[in-house]
């Protein structure tokens, strides 16, 4: 197995998929530059093993799953749900002692099932409490996933200063040049980093703008995203015309999350979720947002990050000595946090 301990932190909660996406079939995702097999056994509880025969090294996933065991396509060995081999139609059934491949422990929490790829037991504590995506009507929730081509911190860099948004996207979350002007309120506690802006303007954000009382008239705004290792982004924006405090339960908001995976040091899986509190019960409404997503990160952000990615090669970003900006005060933290924990981790 590669060691990519130098590259990822390791001892900590990742997305694995979607809930929906692993079921009773095999279903592959290399995940830290690490292929994994995940099903379900058949109580439902999710399953998740090195996707790595440990004979002639073939795919398990290539295989099939026989009860609560996956069997190998190449010479039959059968593999349970924590890993042991517990069948070998060869040489009169001895299993070897090494006959085994690696478990990963699961959580399966707010839509997703996460993973932890590190060698200390798996800490549930350790996993931000994101609980907000299950409280509310059913209809005002959505997951979704995409695929991209960059390092994943690029995409954290991303999420983690919003000030691009007037410069790079369209009508329907522009701040109508209010963001970047901004020096955004920076605070950084107990390895979190968050960043709020707070400003006014007519009209309102048009992913607000039907649901608060004027349509069209000033409104004030705020926006906050917070970061949790290793690649977790809660992110918090809302509007209001009544003066009250600026928060998700007394503003017209939604809160989303933001999770990065790496599938290699310069691909990455993303996955986001979305909760909000007004038109809750319009699931039609739940399909557009989505849609809207994935517009803005595949037709916008996305071919840009891929264009950094390729202008910076295999450098890392501090390494290149880049220019920063005010808003750039997030994300650098967050870096410089990150890269900190991996080389304890390392060390």
């Amino acid at each position: 197995m590669k060691d990519t301990s130098r590259k990822f932190l390791k001892n900590t909660w990742y997305a694995a998929a979607l809930s929906t996406d692993v079921t009773d079939s095999l279903f592959k995702r290399r995940l830290l530059d690490t292929p994994v097999v995940m099903y379900r056994r058949s109580d439902g509880s999710p399953v998740a093993l090195h996707d790595r025969c440990p004979h002639r090294f073939a795919p398990l996933s290539m295989g099939k799953k026989k009860d609560d065991c996956v069997v190998c396509p190449y010479h039959g060995l059968a593999f349970n749900s924590e890993g042991k081999c517990t069948h070998n139609p060869h040489g009169g059934g001895h299993i070897p002692a090494k006959a085994e491949v690696k478990s990963y422990p699961l959580m399966e929490k707010y839509g997703f099932i996460w993973i932890w790829m590190g060698d200390k037991p798996a800490d549930p504590a350790l996993l931000p409490d994101y609980s907000l995506l299950d409280n509310g009507h059913p209809n005002a929730l959505a997951h979704t996933y995409m695929k991209r081509p960059c390092n994943y911190e690029l995409i954290t860099d991303n999420v983690m200063d919003l000030s691009h948004i007037d410069h790079l996207h369209g009508e329907i979350i522009t701040t109508r040049g209010q963001l970047s002007p901004q020096i955004p309120k920076v605070k950084d506690e107990n390895n979190e980093v968050a960043v709020r802006w707070e400003w006014e303007q007519t009209p309102p954000m048009m992913i607000f703008n039907d649901f608060l009382p004027k349509p069209g008239q000033p409104a004030a705004h705020f926006v906050e995203v917070t970061w949790s290792h290793p690649s977790h982004i809660q992110l918090t924006v809302g509007a209001t015309q009544d003066g009250v405090v600026m928060d998700y339960d007394s503003t017209v908001s939604q809160y989303d999350l933001h999770t990065c995976t790496p599938e290699t040091e310069y691909s990455t899986h993303y996955f986001f979720a979305t909760r909000r509190n007004h038109n809750v019960e319009d699931a039609e409404f739940n399909k557009i947002k989505i849609e809207g997503m994935h517009g803005a990160f595949e037709d916008e952000d996305g071919p840009i990050l891929d264009a950094v990615q390729d202008q910076m090669e295999t450098n890392d970003f501090l390494a290149l000595d880049p220019v920063l900006i005010s808003s750039d005060a997030g994300p650098v933290r967050v870096r410089r946090i990150l890269k900190s924990m991996i080389e304890q981790e390392s060390a």
